[in-house]
């Protein structure tokens, strides 16, 4: 008889359900791990609303952290009964992007090329997280052991909103004594902060509405917090500059305004980190481009993944210097996830993250 398990489901547009499907079968480079916690993500809520396509009967999620419940023939260097997390992002170690050192590009190689986030697979192209049990492909490319010591709650932002707010900063080259601005205070513009002021920054704006948004980016490391309903966000993050522009501005949110936003305060020569998933064409604003004559950049980054990526940011928990613990600020079970995506779908009651446990 086959086992099954509870599993929040993609129905259609606007219907994720709490349902039963059979646990998943692994093969020999697999592990089937027991879920203890996860998480509901923004990108999960854009697959809800229909912004992004996934199948039906789909898996959601992809924040996971766990026990090894069963290991694949071939996999060694773990045990069973191991408390582990993976990354959102699961590379197989061997695609060309991985050999090119972008391991969040995984996807298949083929003469026509390969598809954009192809590494991004739990609850996007294989079941994901928000179940009872969690199959991990390339399980010794992927998994990596909590260390002693840290809770669930500890870890579970490691898998994506660490990895992706940190790689903001990363990937915009965030310099000691740089001025940083991040655009858009949600789970992965916090942890932004958070990664440009452990790269050194110096100066880091916080741009957001929410009051507790604000105050969070503060014991983060936002050295000033901008209301943009109250004073315009540009205008203001000069001020605080005295009119040089920063060197990095991050956009954590997806739309175009935050883009242009961000483009505007960069100085000469800065770089432009966009974090945000864009349900629409971006347009460039010729002005802030500088006719496309003001040696900017701009980069996009796509959640780091595998087990490396997963180690170094459990070092940085285990070592102090970030706790993110707060972000958690709703607590359901699997049983009452419908509940949950409701609540954080529609960003009430203060809702950051909220931690599912089976």
């Amino acid at each position: 008889m086959t086992q099954k398990m509870k599993a929040a489901i993609f129905v259609e547009k606007g219907r994720i359900v709490l349902d039963e499907k059979p646990v998943p079968e692994i093969g020999p480079l697999d592990a089937l791990i027991r879920i203890t916690t996860t998480t509901i993500c923004g990108t999960d809520v854009h697959i809800l609303k229909g912004e992004y396509p996934v199948e039906r009967g789909l898996t959601i999620g992809h924040e996971p952290v766990g026990v090894i419940e069963k290991l694949g023939s071939e996999v060694k260097g773990f045990h069973e009964g191991q408390r582990v997390i993976a990354g959102a992002i699961t590379p197989s170690g061997h695609s060309n992007a991985c050999l090119c050192g972008v391991l969040a590009q995984d996807g298949p190689d083929t003469k026509h090329g390969f598809k954009a986030a192809g590494g991004w697979r739990f609850g996007n192209t294989i079941d994901g997280s928000q179940a009872e049990f969690l199959r991990v492909p390339d399980a010794m490319v992927n998994l990596s052991p909590v260390p002693d010591g840290l809770t669930d709650e500890q870890v579970l932002m490691c898998p994506d909103i660490m990895s992706t707010g940190f790689s903001g900063a990363e990937r915009g080259n965030v310099k000691i004594g740089d001025a940083v601005v991040v655009f858009a205070l949600g789970p992965i513009g916090l942890c932004a902060v958070a990664g440009a002021r452990l790269m050194g920054a110096t100066t880091i704006i916080g741009v957001d509405t929410v009051p507790e948004r604000l105050a969070m980016a503060r014991t983060l490391g936002a050295t000033h917090t901008v209301d943009f309903r109250a004073v315009d966000p540009v205008e203001e993050t000069m001020r605080i500059t005295d009119g040089r522009g920063v060197d990095v501005a991050i956009e954590a949110l997806g739309t175009q305004q935050t883009f242009g936003s961000a483009l505007a305060v960069l100085r000469p020569g800065g770089t432009l980190s966009s974090l945000g998933v864009y349900a629409d064409d971006l347009a460039i604003p010729v002005s802030a481009f500088a006719a496309g004559l003001g040696d900017h950049t701009i980069v996009t980054t796509l959640c780091p993944g595998g087990k490396e990526r997963m180690r170094r940011l459990m070092e940085v928990i285990s070592s102090g210097r970030v706790d993110l613990t707060n972000m958690v600020t709703h607590r359901y079970r699997l049983d009452e996830i419908e509940e949950a995506y409701d609540l954080f779908a529609n960003q009430r009651d203060g809702v950051l993250k909220v931690a599912i446990t089976p």
